[in-house]
C-alpha cells in the first residue's frame, strides 16, 4: 500500500460497536495509511460532510450489528448524490444482515447503491489494504464482492 493514503473510517448510523473500528484502524495504519476514525453511530450527514471536507482516498464503513445492508445503502446513496463525494471509492464490510439471509444476498443491493467493494462477514479483513490499492490503481472502478465474486 502506498504511504500516506488517507482513509475515512466509520460505522453506519445505528452501529455502536468500536472494536471493529480499532482493529481496522490499526490494520490500515500498519499498511501506511492515515486514518480518520469517525467512531460509532455516525449520522449520515456527518459522514457525508466529513468525506466532503477531508476528500479521503477511500471511505471504509464497518458494520457489526447486522444493519449494514439498510444503513449502508442509505448513506452510500447520499454520498453518491453529493457532487463533492460521488467520486470517492467506498468499501463496506462486516455483518450486513440479521434476517438469516446470507450477506452475499445483500451485496448486490449495496453495490447497486454505489459501494465499490462489499466484504461479507465471512471475508478476511486482512485483504482490505490490497483491495484499497486496487481501487486506487484502477482507472475505472469496478464493483467487487470481496472473496472473488464479481
Amino acid at each position: 500500500m502506498r504511504h500516506h493514503r488517507r482513509i475515512l473510517l466509520s460505522t453506519v448510523s445505528s452501529d455502536a460497536h468500536t472494536w471493529n473500528l480499532v482493529y481496522l484502524q490499526m490494520l490500515l495504519e500498519e499498511h501506511g495509511c492515515t486514518v480518520t476514525n469517525l467512531g460509532p453511530c455516525v449520522p449520515d450527514d456527518v459522514l457525508v460532510r466529513a468525506a466532503r471536507e477531508e476528500q479521503p482516498d477511500a471511505i471504509v464503513i464497518s458494520s457489526v450489528n447486522g444493519h449494514g445492508h439498510i444503513d449502508g445503502a442509505r448513506v452510500m446513496r447520499a454520498l453518491r448524490r453529493d457532487p463533492g463525494t460521488r467520486h470517492l471509492p467506498a468499501v463496506i464490510g462486516g455483518k450486513l444482515g440479521i434476517g438469516g439471509t446470507a450477506d452475499e444476498d445483500h451485496a448486490a443491493a449495496l453495490l447497486a447503491a454505489g459501494f465499490d467493494v462489499v466484504f461479507p462477514d465471512s471475508a478476511d479483513a486482512a485483504a482490505l489494504p490490497e483491495i484499497l490499492d486496487g481501487l486506487a490503481a484502477g482507472s475505472a472502478r469496478e464493483a467487487v464482492l470481496a472473496g472473488g465474486a464479481r
